[in-house]
């Protein structure tokens, strides 16, 4: 433990060693045995294992130290030795392999008004990524016939986060370099390319006008853009100008003339540097005019602005508080309220603050906080406490477990309207929209944890919610049984209607990287739900039973359609996009030790 201590110690004050090293001399496995092994090589759940690096293209693994969720334990590294490090850990040189040229299209964009459209991340106002048979042309009877159509690499990514958005026979899909994509539904070839100041995460929001469209989205700088969906060409942009770790992970919710925007943050990570006063965000939506890209208001899930305690690290270092709350999801809109819901991530200093893992309601006119719902009480956590520092490390230490999916708003004619809000606990909730979010129901569907539960996103049809269950178990050392798959429960009483489990289906050699979690958001139409996996595994369930019927191995290579090849991996954070016969999905993710990828797949009944 002493070991570990002095490593953690060097990885964010220690520049003395590399400092010193003439340029000749750098050894990138010199410098990530003395500042990162002791994260990245096992002892450090959510840090990738060194192991996915070898899997992972040298550009990507430096952007993260540059700009990425990294910058903040690499700052005191040389640009030189920050590269030394990326080629040593993917066991390529920058630039060696050169990703092939995005194959352009011959024709220019024309859009279409009046085909279908997927035109946010939640497949409508209450996030209940459902969409009718008619709009999907996906049934029981032809799911059987679908094939790859084709295959996209994104140039030099390790993950492929961003949910295609499709407007007629177009796809809309930003990329980890930051570079947004207008591509032909049919082919994959790019109408043309449009490049933000950091990665674009999120799904983008389709806005049909009289002439066109406009596209809506945000980057991980905290930037927001509105852009011509026609031509790709900038037509404003502005800034949540929040906190210097604010970032958009959550996809943008488009209503009207406003664009609701989502606030997390990388300040867990920067708070595993002793130096720094932890902490200082809060979590919260901001909303902007789409003509102008003027904010018209932001409100933070914390009402009070952090303080300082009177308690100090031991290197004399402030803690403030109450912080955190990070709304990692895309909010749900509620029009017979005028209200938008979104659910909380845990605090970052302790005590924890009264809003975090909780749901909490805004109005949609002004962004006036109208209540909150906490599910978990005491959840303070960020990387110090991963990486067994005592610094910045709350007391409470945890356990971490997020509200990143959003809330389902579920409404019937006969049984009025509820809210189902799943956690990374393993608990679904249903919840009172008219009585300040009183729980209705609690069911635990799987045995929780970190990396367990519902992480970014279920489904509903009628009165049923399909959820997702993670519970994948690696880092965790739990007494209880895992349930990695999906559930059916009912909305309004919470009963199980049907579980299936996700087996484990590793490519060989991916261990410990695979699992068969079902982390990201699942998709469902009129007769069948679909799913993707951590191990890469895309499978389609009958939504009756939930007896599996269709399933595909996304984590291998693929031959692009620029000639060049691309390599699927986990299924994590979006969701399957159902639209014309055709499902597209993401598959690569090396965030937490998952298998890196950069391909985005089109399946299609039609060939």
């Amino acid at each position: 433990m002493k070991k570990l201590f002095l490593l953690v110690v060097s990885l964010v004050l220690s520049a003395s060693f590399a400092a010193n090293l003439r340029a000749e001399e750098i050894s990138g496995a010199t410098i990530f045995e003395e500042n990162c092994a002791a994260c990245h090589n096992g002892n450090v759940p959510k840090a990738p294992h060194q192991i996915v690096f070898r899997m992972s293209a040298p550009e990507s693994i430096l952007e993260t130290l540059n700009n990425g969720v990294m910058q903040a334990q690499a700052e005191h590294l040389s640009l030189a030795e920050r590269t030394a490090v990326a080629e040593y850990l993917s066991g390529q040189q920058i630039g060696h392999n050169v990703s092939v040229a995005t194959k352009m299209c011959s024709m220019p964009l024309k859009l279409v008004a009046g085909g279908d459209q997927v035109a946010s991340w939640g497949m409508g106002l209450k996030n209940d990524r459902y969409r009718s048979a008619a709009q999907t042309k996906l049934t029981r009877a032809n799911i059987g016939d679908l094939k790859l159509r084709w295959a996209f690499a994104y140039p030099g990514a390790s993950r492929a986060r961003s949910q295609p958005a499709v407007y007629g026979d177009v796809i809309f899909v930003g990329s980890q370099d930051g570079t947004v994509y207008a591509l032909d539904l049919a082919s994959g070839c790019a109408y043309w390319t449009f490049k933000a100041k950091a990665e674009v995460r999120s799904a983008i929001s389709i806005d049909p006008t009289a002439d066109g469209a406009r596209l809506y989205f945000g980057d991980f700088k905290g930037n927001v853009y509105g852009v011509d969906a026609q031509g790709g060409d900038l037509i404003w942009s502005s800034s949540l100008d929040d906190h210097t770790n604010v970032t958009i992970t959550g996809s943008p919710r488009l209503y009207k003339d406003r664009l609701y925007v989502p606030m997390s943050s990388s300040e867990w990570a920067t708070a595993a540097d002793p130096n720094y006063a932890c902490c200082t965000f809060r979590g919260g939506v901001a909303a902007f005019d789409t003509a102008t890209g003027k904010m018209v208001w932001k409100s933070h899930v914390i009402q009070e602005e952090p303080k300082p305690t009177g308690e100090k690290n031991p290197l004399g270092v402030s803690f403030l508080a109450p912080s955190g709350a990070p709304v990692w999801n895309s909010p749900t809109i509620d029009e017979k309220r005028g209200v938008l819901y979104v659910g909380t991530g845990e605090a970052y200093t302790s005590p924890a603050a009264k809003t975090s893992d909780s749901v909490v309601a805004f109005r949609l006119s002004d962004g006036a906080f109208m209540w909150a719902k906490q599910l978990l009480a005491g959840d303070a956590w960020n990387m110090s406490c991963f990486i067994g520092s005592t610094f910045n490390c709350p007391s409470e230490n945890g356990p971490d477990l997020d509200i990143g999916a959003p809330p389902v708003l579920v409404q019937s004619a006969d049984k009025g309207d509820i809210l189902v809000v799943g956690q990374k606990s393993g608990a679904v909730y249903g919840l009172d929209p008219d009585d300040q979010g009183r729980v209705v129901w609690k069911q635990k569907l799987g045995r929780g944890g970190f990396a367990g539960g519902v992480h970014w996103g279920m489904a509903a049809h009628g009165a049923v919610v399909y959820a997702p269950i993670a519970d994948t178990g690696f880092g965790e050392e739990q007494p209880e049984e895992p349930f990695p798959g999906v559930f059916a429960v009912d909305a309004f009483t919470g009963e199980r209607l049907w579980y299936t489990r996700a087996e484990e289906d590793c490519p060989e050699g991916s261990k410990p990287a695979c699992d068969p979690g079902v982390s990201a958001a699942i998709s469902v139409t009129d007769e069948v739900v679909v799913a993707g996996a951590y191990d890469g595994l895309l499978r389609v369930y009958d939504r009756a039973s939930g007896a599996e019927i269709w399933r595909y191995q996304t984590s291998r290579a693929f031959e692009t359609v620029s000639g060049g090849m691309g390599h699927g991996g986990s299924i994590e954070s979006d969701g399957p996009v159902l639209t014309q016969g055709m499902i597209l999905v993401n598959s690569g993710y090396m965030f937490g030790s998952r298998l890196p990828g950069n391909v985005l797949l089109a399946f299609s009944v039609d060939q």
